[in-house]
């Protein structure tokens, strides 16, 4: 009789950078990987003493926290080249790390300074991420996989946060570039794109709290209930393991519905 349990060993053995790992979506992801048999996690972020406490809680024999500021390409070498010597190669990445708009940001009142500040983390940094990430898999003969956070918003238009919808479309297309040019080396690249959910990005972003903000959200959604950063990392744990190793260039939407467009109820 087939088992019924579980399955808890999806990156079984693999090592695995998560940026902008220390909270939120990233934390989620990072623990999902510890609790699936990863031999490794690396948490790359700038909030030292939340990243410190989350290598900790898995243990330092297996997990290790790198600050890292994801616009410094040199920092972002750095933590790729300490993995893999620390760890020997690199599985995956999850490149995670990224900001919200620094102001409302309209089209008539775009303030650059701000946008240039949002694409320095979201699009450049992701890119840094994803190019030397993808160099150490080349170099050590690794079929890896590199997992980008984008947007469920990016294929929508809005009101408000203009430079922050274009960063996530920007995400989308370095993703189908990336996909499309590693396929040659067994490097899968996939986007997670996910809905709105309260992290504490968003909570900041909104000046409310978990539950305000998850209260906020949820009449967004078409499936029952609240959506929550383990669902994203579910995804993410998804794109990383075998169960999709002929998955590539895909951004696999995780938003409960956020995204129909149909007749209003």
């Amino acid at each position: 009789m087939a088992s019924t349990k579980p399955c808890r060993n999806k990156v079984q053995g693999k090592v695995a950078i998560v940026t902008g790992g220390a909270s939120g979506i990233g934390e989620a992801a990072v623990l999902a990987f510890a609790e699936n048999g990863a031999r490794a996690v690396v948490i790359a972020d700038i909030q030292d003493e939340k990243g410190r406490n989350l290598a900790e809680s898995i243990g330092t024999n297996r997990s290790t926290y790198v600050h890292c500021n994801v616009t410094d390409e040199n920092q972002v070498k750095s933590l790729v080249e300490s993995t893999v010597q620390l760890y020997g190669h690199l599985d995956i990445i999850f490149c995670n790390a990224g900001v919200a708009s620094f102001g409302k940001q309209t089209v008539l009142d775009l303030d650059l300074d701000l946008y240039d500040k949002l694409f320095a983390v979201n699009v450049r940094g992701t890119a840094a991420c994803l190019k030397h990430a993808a160099r150490a898999m080349v170099e050590g003969g690794v079929k890896g996989s590199i997992i980008c956070t984008s947007s469920a918003a990016a294929s929508l238009a809005g009101a408000r946060f203009t430079d922050y919808l274009m960063s996530k479309s920007g995400v989308v297309a370095l993703m189908k570039c990336a996909s499309y040019q590693l396929g040659e080396h067994g490097i899968r690249v996939n986007c997670v794109s996910p809905g709105p959910v309260a992290t504490p990005l968003a909570c900041k972003t909104f000046k409310m709290g978990v539950e305000e903000v998850e209260a906020a959200f949820e009449p967004s959604y078409y499936m029952k209930g609240v959506m929550k950063p383990k669902h994203i990392a579910d995804a993410v744990l998804f794109l990383a393991s075998d169960d999709s190793e002929f998955v590539t260039g895909h951004d696999l939407l995780v938003d409960g519905g956020f995204n129909f467009l149909g007749i209003p109820k």
